[in-house]
């Protein structure tokens, strides 16, 4: 990532509303590609996004997207498309209406075949004459979206862009996310679905309590948490034989059998430990039938450091 140009610079960027403080100190840099932002209710990320997308100024510390400041830059608001959390539509426009309007207000030139093609882009063609007073939750939020894209931005900021979306459409967004990013967007979303964000995103900034608590690949911050051992289920034709020798290895810390019969395994170190099964399965004469790392994802590691921060 060094190699490449940050998009979005955050340097030392605190804000505060009187004596409550939003965001405390924080400092990061957003590449090309897709960003998650998460951090459970009040942890500053929508403080954050509105400071990156110049609706909010900073109170200390400086915020740069694609090089220049946010705050009151009409210029770099015609090159970045935002999305609210908020469903702020009005009920009585058509969804092609709403999305011209904003191409008005980004001064699209070409506007006739620009609202087309993000319409089309969220699969609202259909629907696009239509009043978004009759849109289910997730028509509008995609209707949204085609508003923020109607004049191409490089940088897109999402606020809870999946709120009220179904599973397919789910789908639909993450792969217009897949070729947006492949075309050289910088996308930054903040979302509370872990899942979504764990297949979508190649790195992640996580806040609590107005801080950064973490930040990069989800695996690679789960791989430097070395207080907390990793937790493996391991299924064989013989798990009590299997369970006497894995004791012994000095990777393991502890060993449990669960409920329905498989071996919880405590480790600090996977990779021995995947090493050493494989060995002692051997030795024991027994048949490993699945060795599967249980908190290797995003939801584990979001979980584990809000709570420990």
């Amino acid at each position: 990532m060094s190699s490449r140009q940050a998009t979005i610079e955050v340097n030392a960027v605190s804000k505060w509303y009187g004596s409550v403080v939003a965001v405390n100190d924080v400092s990061f840099q957003v590449y090309p590609g897709i960003t998650g932002l998460l951090g459970p209710n009040g942890a500053g990320k929508t403080t954050l996004l509105h400071m990156m997308a110049g609706l909010a100024g900073v109170s200390k510390g400086e915020v740069k997207v694609l090089g220049q400041t946010p705050r009151n830059n009409p210029e770099l608001y015609r090159r970045v498309g935002v999305q609210s959390e908020h469903e702020a539509v009005y009920s009585f426009l058509t969804g092609r209406q709403f999305v011209e309007l904003s191409a008005d207000l980004h001064g699209v030139p070409d506007k006739a075949d620009a609202i087309q093609r993000a319409i089309q882009s969220v699969n609202l063609l259909e629907a696009q004459h239509r009043p978004m007073g009759t849109y289910s939750r997730g028509m509008r939020q995609r209707m949204r979206l085609a508003a923020s894209l109607v004049h191409d931005p490089d940088v897109l900021i999402l606020d809870e862009p999946l709120n009220g979306t179904d599973p397919r459409q789910r789908i639909e967004f993450n792969d217009l996310m897949k070729r947006l990013a492949a075309a050289g967007k910088t996308i930054l979303i903040s979302s509370h679905i872990l899942e979504e964000v764990e297949t979508l995103a190649g790195s992640i900034l996580l806040m609590v309590t107005g801080k950064l608590a973490a930040a990069g690949d989800y695996r690679a911050i789960r791989a430097k948490l070395d207080e907390r051992p990793f937790k493996v289920r391991i299924v064989s034709s013989d798990n009590r034989a299997l369970a006497s020798g894995l004791i012994g290895l000095a990777a393991v810390e502890s060993v449990a059998l669960d409920i329905d019969g498989s071996l919880m395994v405590l480790s600090r170190n996977v990779a021995v430990l995947q090493q050493s099964i494989a060995k002692l399965a051997q030795e024991k004469q027994v048949r490993l039938l699945r060795v599967d790392p249980l908190d290797e994802t995003l939801e584990s590691v979001f979980t584990y450091v809000v709570n420990r921060s």
